[in-house]
């Protein structure tokens, strides 16, 4: 592939959409800390004073959900009237019911075991039909495309000064982006980088600009990938002091492409949070990190992608694809019968390896759900690297 040009976005925590997925999140992890087998679908929407939570919650336990929806806020930082809003003062409203039965029936019992097949991992069935992706790359460290690397640790720089006050003015709404110049498949400069940042009234835009780049742009980006003809935008409108949810509403599962790989990877569409470990979009697109980040750190090719689907209330897959992008010595049907041989790709399988009732998943919900290993999520490990090399030969 000749020269070419990738860019990818990040949000802060702050974004309206983001506090959606974090309240979202926030209940599923409360109510998973006392009803592990809960069946959570959970949506948050936002805007101006006002959040609504909605959904389909069956569990044996209590969740103060308007009282998590607060908390959340306020730790993000939307604590009083300077921010646009505030957790404190702003409407709560809910309107939660249960799980469909029709529902509950495939994924409480499987097509399987109704068949007769009773693994212990055929106990429950698919929560959806879908198909949902992976992807690795040996780009950095953690092996994630360096666009959307970039642009998440910038968000969290953003954040980061604005929360142990270098930069008081700050506000949580923000965004980030980055763009990628590839030599064919080497990443050889960063072109553009763009953060917009809500701020309050009170400093110049001079200011912003030269705080921006000194204290969240320049500590980000190795000095290497700059250049004379790099482009930095810094609240390129000129002003951004309602942000949020005042600004703009808000949505859980609305910003799927900031979640995953920045759109370096295709996408199957479904949204993670909010939704228990039974809802394959989530399980089974963890899983297929899992089995993309894999192939990767073993070599076996330099870029991968996992792509995993599923029929409601069916244990087993329908179909596994792997696509090497013609970077492996192994063609790709190779890779995928090594990939059936390794990796139990069933929900409760699934759930188990990757201790997806045990994970905490509002740490998840800003900043990116691929490529935390800062949060010891089990889907970054590289533990089946032997296994896959055994199973290739």
């Amino acid at each position: 592939m000749a020269k070419h040009f990738f860019t990818s976005e990040s949000v802060t925590e702050g974004h309206p959409d983001k506090v959606c997925d974090q309240i979202s999140d926030a209940i599923l992890d409360n109510i998973l800390e006392q009803d592990k087998n809960a069946h959570v679908a959970c949506e948050t929407t936002a805007t101006t004073g006002m959040i609504h939570i909605m959904g389909e919650i069956s569990t044996t336990c209590y969740s103060d959900v308007a009282q998590i929806a607060r908390n959340v806020i306020n730790e993000i930082g939307y604590d009083n009237a300077d921010c646009c809003f505030d957790g404190s003062t702003c409407a709560v409203l809910t309107s939660i019911d249960q799980q469909s039965p029709d529902i509950a029936m495939g994924v409480n019992e499987s097509y399987e075991l109704k068949d007769g097949e009773n693994d212990v991992n055929n106990q429950i069935g698919a929560g959806d039909q879908g198909m949902m992706f992976g992807y690795a790359c040996d780009e950095t460290p953690e092996l994630m495309p360096l666009p959307i690397s970039l642009a998440h640790k910038l968000a969290k720089q953003l954040t980061k000064v604005r929360k142990d006050g270098a930069l008081d003015y700050l506000r949580p709404d923000g965004k980030t982006q980055v763009t990628v110049e590839y030599d064919g498949d080497t990443a050889v400069r960063v072109d553009t980088v763009v953060v917009s940042t809500q701020h309050s009234e009170k400093v110049t835009l001079e200011q912003i600009r030269k705080d921006i780049i000194e204290n969240v742009i320049k500590p980000i980006i190795p000095s290497n990938l700059f250049d004379n003809d790099t482009k930095i935008f810094v609240n390129p409108t000129g002003r951004f002091v309602i942000g949020g949810p005042a600004a703009d509403s808000g949505l859980t599962g609305r910003k799927i492409i900031v979640d995953t790989y920045g759109g370096f990877s295709r996408h199957g569409g479904g949204a993670f949070s909010g939704k228990d470990p039974t809802k394959v979009d989530r399980s089974a697109a963890y899983y297929a990190r899992y089995i993309a980040k894999n192939i990767v750190a073993a070599k076996l090719a330099k870029k991968c992608e996992i792509q995993l689907a599923y029929a409601i209330g069916v244990a087993k897959p329908v179909s596994i694809m792997v696509d090497s992008f013609g970077t492996s010595e192994y063609d790709d049907d190779k890779l995928a019968k090594a990939v059936e041989k390794v990796f139990d790709c069933r929900p409760n399988s699934i759930i188990e390896q990757l201790k997806l009732k045990e994970t905490k998943y509002q740490p998840l919900a800003a900043y990116g759900h691929m490529g935390r290993e800062e949060l010891g999520v089990r889907w970054e490990d590289t533990d089946k690297v032997e296994e896959l090399i055994n199973a290739i030969k």
